[in-house]
């Protein structure tokens, strides 16, 4: 199981917040060096932060951050985005949210996977409760197919030593979720569950009651977690 202590970690959206809280935290913890990645990197004021450019979309930009943080033990895939893009109509926006959400996470998954089998380290992507209820539109498609590839890289890399956990979570207080109207979790309270499931050695970290719920719900029956289809066509 991958110890924060001592570790060297990469966090992707490291400007945002989720990725603040988990720059900080992974600190806190006893990280010796944190890659605090953003396609915009800023100076954080912390001798062990190294601010490191990393567009998920551009495999150039990946492929060279790959290059230079060749000593991480953990990555955490978090840069992601929310666009209000559609899977009925016209696709490009929802195209353009899979270059970010699924094809961007899997192009640093990828990248960083032989430092991670040299580590033997761990791999955390960041998904959503939305990962298994179709109320996102194309933000949960993009988070359900991210979360059928994470079960994927899970059963291919095991055999390496590298731990894949993905993290799913309801609505938490970051700028992304502003405009909603909506009860919201802290996201330092999901940082801290994240960090715990990856030292438990975890394979899905459930951040909230709301995931709980709603995992739980996948075996029964579809009206049960869509209430919208009953009697939908009386």
């Amino acid at each position: 199981m991958t110890q924060l202590a001592r570790s060297t970690v990469l966090v992707t959206g490291a400007n945002g917040g989720l990725g603040t809280h988990f720059v900080h935290q992974a600190l806190e913890r006893g990280a010796t060096k944190v890659y605090a990645a953003a396609r915009n990197p800023r100076e954080w004021g912390d001798e062990r932060v190294v601010p490191l450019r990393l567009d998920v979309t551009d495999a150039a930009s990946v492929a060279e951050a790959a290059r230079v943080a060749t000593d991480v033990s953990v990555v955490v895939n978090n840069a992601g985005a929310a666009t209000g893009a559609s899977v009925l109509g016209d696709l490009d926006d929802s195209r353009a949210l899979f270059e970010t959400n699924f094809w961007g996470a899997l192009e640093v998954a990828n990248a960083f996977t032989p430092a991670l089998r040299q580590s033997r380290g761990t791999l955390l992507n960041v998904l959503s409760v939305l990962s298994w209820l179709g109320i996102g539109d194309a933000y949960s498609a993009t988070k359900a197919a991210l979360w059928s590839a994470t079960n994927t890289q899970r059963l291919r890399l095991a055999g390496d030593g590298v731990h894949v956990a993905a993290l799913h979570l309801g609505y938490a207080d970051t700028p992304m979720t502003q405009h909603l109207d909506v009860a919201k979790i802290d996201p330092a309270d999901v940082v801290r569950t994240a960090y715990d499931g990856i030292e438990a050695g975890e394979h899905e970290i459930l951040a909230d009651d709301v995931s709980r719920q709603v995992k739980q719900g996948l075996a029964g029956p579809l009206e049960a977690l869509y209430p919208q289809l009953a009697g939908a066509r009386s």
